[in-house]
């Protein structure tokens, strides 16, 4: 396999993949952008990270199925998109539809928490920040790391090559090297200090004793070696019950982390259903908790109650809009946690009448034109990189992976190459909270992979990078898609907003200003700022059609 330019590889493949492709935004693994949506025929299509979708639609054209190209295209990322994700990242979440969506399942493959995890393990002030910084950085930031146990399994049961093919081009990656990002050479350089405290992390990141510079080769030839292992074993097991997943548990007990042998070898990714919304013929499935689909789904179905799809494009609909997904802000900060160790009312927050309750006080905050009074603590979150792929016979992924934030716990295991996630982080330091960290928990987490079906096909697959923007950005695709029933290319070029709950607002550039000015006077903070990135893909199940945009 020859070395991969990002750049090139977006002028030369445009044309093949019957996408115009605009500019690329280099930097925390987002690569490209998809400024218009095309229709083509063909063995289907991954999108999302540009070296990795090439990847993907390699496997594709060389007749794999989607599970097969999401999976190599996933392991590459790992490689290439190194500060957001990795095999050592904290994990993540896919939704399957096989068979055209007779068949759904979600992937849980998020990070567990070590077995000497405990509520108070941390030092957070009232907010829940913790000032030393433990739970972000460090290897006590670090809990089992999930994502090879999600794609391994992913491509068991579900995919048709082996885990020993999928894997070769992130091999090659790995060893030929790659183009480092403008972005990511200069967090290196900025965050020079503290990824020098940990030496396998230093050896890595400042080979000659510098930051790189953008542009140079990067190469991980301890993560070719321990790659080529797994190959020669055709299997992921003995990253978690073998020689490799005890020099894992090592690494932690030598620098003081807690996670041990027995926590990697305990670690399982789940096979479950995806929570599902039914609204106006369509069936949108997605990621169940700990991920962050129930967000999306909540502030649907307060919208379904509302309904939002008859009102007349006016602010008094916007307004709508973001008073419903305040309130499941607040719902999510608020309640959510793994619903294995906590008890969680997701029942109740996606019921008929937890809806109508919401929209009753939806609708007062608009008739009185002010916003409703919350309580809200933020705390921001970046990273991840998330794929899509569809196949000729409309099979569809949709998997997101992370990090957590750049370069996870910003610790490496030595020998291996292996730079661990935080997914620590993502608990809610405070104890007593249903998301406080515990034995064998599951973190909350931003990410929303979604497949949406109509008439019993599947017919969409998206899901988003960029932290805490991810469920708004998602829920903004699928309300106009699924809830004014627009086309995929004006459901993802439309305008989105970015809401936590508390009253700012961001609105991104494009959004009409006497319209922005309007929701100013009426109480929100409102300024100006990207939302995450939304890859999707699409499949007409009359024509065999396959349809792709990143935005």
């Amino acid at each position: 396999m020859k070395k991969i330019n990002r750049r090139e590889f977006l002028k030369d493949n445009a044309a093949a993949m019957g996408l115009a492709i605009g500019g690329a935004v280099f930097g925390r693994g987002i690569a490209w952008a998809v400024p218009d949506f095309h229709r083509f025929r063909g063995p289907g299509i991954v999108i999302g990270e540009p070296t990795a979708a090439r990847v993907g639609n390699e496997m594709l054209k060389a007749g794999g199925n989607a599970v097969d190209g999401i999976v190599s295209a996933a392991l590459a990322a790992a490689v290439v998109a190194m500060g957001s994700c990795g095999i050592g990242g904290y994990g993540g979440h896919m939704v399957l539809a096989l068979n055209r969506g007779r068949k759904i399942r979600s992937i849980d493959f998020n990070t567990a928490a070590p077995a000497a995890a405990r509520e108070e393990m941390f030092t957070p002030d009232e907010h829940g920040t913790v000032r030393d910084d433990a739970n972000s950085y460090g290897w006590l930031a670090s809990g089992v790391p999930g994502t090879l146990a999600g794609l391994g399994l992913a491509l068991e049961k579900y995919g048709t090559r082996s885990f020993r093919q999928v894997v070769e081009p992130a091999i090659e990656l790995a060893r030929e090297g790659f183009p480092l990002s403008e972005g990511m050479a200069r967090y290196i350089r900025n965050a020079a200090s503290l990824l020098r405290t940990d030496p396998a992390t230093a050896r890595l990141l400042f080979p000659d004793g510098d930051a790189p510079q953008p542009g140079v080769n990067f190469r991980n030839p301890d993560l070719v070696r321990l790659l080529e292992i797994l190959a020669s074993r055709n299997s992921v097991d003995s990253f978690y019950r073998g020689d490799i997943g005890r020099r894992i548990a090592e690494a932690f007990q030598i620098h003081g982390g807690l996670v041990t042998a027995e926590d990697m070898a305990d670690y399982r990714a789940c096979v479950a259903r995806p929570l599902e919304l039914r609204w106006r013929g369509f069936t949108i499935c997605t990621a169940p908790l700990t991920a962050g689909g129930l967000t999306v789904l909540e502030t649907l179905s307060i919208l379904k109650a509302l309904n939002w799809e008859t009102r007349p494009d006016s602010p008094e609909r916007t307004q709508l809009k973001i008073e419903a997904l305040r309130l499941a802000w607040q719902d999510r900060l608020q309640l959510l946690g793994d619903p294995v160790k906590a008890k969680v009312p997701v029942k109740r927050l996606l019921s008929r009448d937890y809806a109508g309750e919401m929209a009753a006080k939806v609708e007062r905050a608009v008739k009185e034109r002010k916003p409703l009074s919350l309580n809200i603590d933020s705390r921001p979150q970046d990273g991840t990189v998330h794929l899509s792929a569809v196949d000729g016979h409309g099979n569809m992924a949709a998997v997101t992976l992370t990090h957590g934030n750049t370069l996870g716990a910003r610790v490496t295991v030595e020998g291996l190459g292996l730079v661990l996630g935080h997914g620590m982080s993502r608990f809610d330091p405070r104890p007593g909270h249903p998301n406080s960290p515990g034995p064998g928990k599951r973190p909350l987490n931003n990410m929303c992979p979604t497949i949406v079906l109509r008439g019993g096909n599947a017919v969409l697959a998206l899901g988003g990078t960029g932290g805490r923007k991810i469920p708004n950005s998602v829920f903004e695709v699928l309300a106009r898609y699924g809830g004014l029933d627009v086309s995929m290319e004006k459901a993802m070029a439309a305008p989105r907003l970015q809401t936590e709950g508390d009253l700012k607002l961001t609105l991104e550039t494009g959004w009409p200003s006497d319209e922005a000015k309007l929701l100013e006077t009426m109480g929100y903070a409102i300024q100006t700022g990207p939302s995450a990135v939304v890859s999707a893909v699409s499949f007409d199940p009359e024509t065999g059609e396959c349809g792709a945009a990143t935005r």
